[in-house]
């Protein structure tokens, strides 16, 4: 039997919704070039590899025949190539020929002077109707016309798979209005890597605070087979964090006497093989929901990030690609946001 809850509500002031994996909004790389993205952030620590990444190439499609050739293209979703590194530029240029010439049709790539910010994708998405673009790899999808001025519920299904699955969420959905939907409409997939999904206003991205402290302060938390010892050792007491029974450390404490525990801590963990996980929490934006998130019995949580409200929820099936659609009325309105879970049951 299926069963309703209601995780939460959203904003989106800009009208744009993004749909993505809350754990990479690192990424994000708003209005800049994504260029500015550090690499490391991506686990990108060859300099070979990092130049590749930093010297990426943005193509458009372009021609009389360029939404066809983008789609049956299909290496990635919407009508731009995004973040293609330069030493494979050509060899794709010359696929993408191939292809046309053996379909028949008129279109070519364009490099753009400048990579695309992920604000202007988002946009752009969004104006073309909807749907998906990668992000560094990770693919993100947008839908457009989505009231501002108002808090938008959103709710989960939850079903019994059963063999061993038990229960888990078939999908998420933010309800835009009541009337009765009339068409569906695939949008495409997002990347999970992180285990949870977000969805998001567009300008509110540009602004999030992914690991930078919006308060100038963190917490250390650490847990596992050693974590009494270490509690005894470095004098750490129960955290207190509602959902973290058993976890210690500290709160509230200035970035740079966060760091200081924290790497006291992995000193004395590696020094002897003791098993023990240490976690640096910076009181960032993605904190702050994650905290909220650790707490509830649902597993998710809301954030204001300026005028907009954020909300992120664990999938409940981990990692994996998650099928996206709107669901319109009879004038084309967009009534309902789709994620769809129980694929992964398959």
């Amino acid at each position: 039997m299926e069963e309703i809850f209601r995780l939460g509500e959203i904003s989106c002031p800009s009208g744009v919704l993004v749909i993505v994996d809350g754990g990479y909004l690192g990424l994000w790389s708003g209005e800049r070039s994504p260029k500015e993205i550090d690499p490391a952030l991506l686990g990108v620590d060859d300099p070979a590899m990092a130049a590749e990444v930093l010297n990426s190439v943005d193509f458009a499609v372009v021609g009389p025949d360029a939404s066809a050739a983008a789609r049956s293209f299909g290496r990635q979703p919407g009508a731009m190539l995004h973040d293609i590194p330069a030493s494979k530029s050509v060899e794709l240029g010359r696929m993408f020929d191939e292809h046309c010439l053996a379909v028949g049709l008129d279109a070519r790539l364009e490099a753009l002077p400048n990579r695309e910010p992920h604000a202007r994708r988002a946009r752009r998405t969004a104006a073309e109707g909807g749907g998906g673009f990668l992000m560094f790899g990770v693919p993100v999808v947008v839908v457009g016309g989505i009231p501002g001025d108002c808090h938008l519920p959103v709710f989960a299904s939850r079903v019994d798979f059963g063999d061993g699955v038990g229960p888990r969420w078939s999908e998420m959905s933010v309800r835009i209005s009541d009337a009765p939907a009339q068409t569906s409409v695939p949008l495409g997939d997002i990347g999970v890597d992180w285990a949870r999904v977000l969805f998001g206003d567009a300008d509110a991205l540009n602004v999030w605070q992914h690991d930078e402290p919006v308060d100038g302060l963190a917490d250390v938390a650490f847990w596992g087979a050693a974590a009494e010892e270490a509690a005894a050792t470095f004098a750490a007491s129960e955290l207190g964090e509602p959902g973290e029974d058993g976890v210690r450390g500290w709160t509230g404490l200035a970035v740079a006497e966060a760091v200081e525990k924290a790497l006291a801590l992995e000193a004395w963990k590696e020094e002897t093989g003791r098993r023990m996980m240490v976690d640096f929490r910076p009181h960032s934006h993605h904190w702050q929901v994650m905290r909220q998130v650790r707490a509830s019995e649902v597993e998710a949580g809301t954030v204001d990030v300026g005028d907009a409200r954020l909300l992120c929820a664990m999938t409940s099936w981990g990692d994996g690609y998650f099928p996206v659609s709107a669901d319109l009325d009879a004038s084309g309105a967009v009534v309902a946001v789709r994620v769809r879970f129980s694929d992964a049951a398959e």
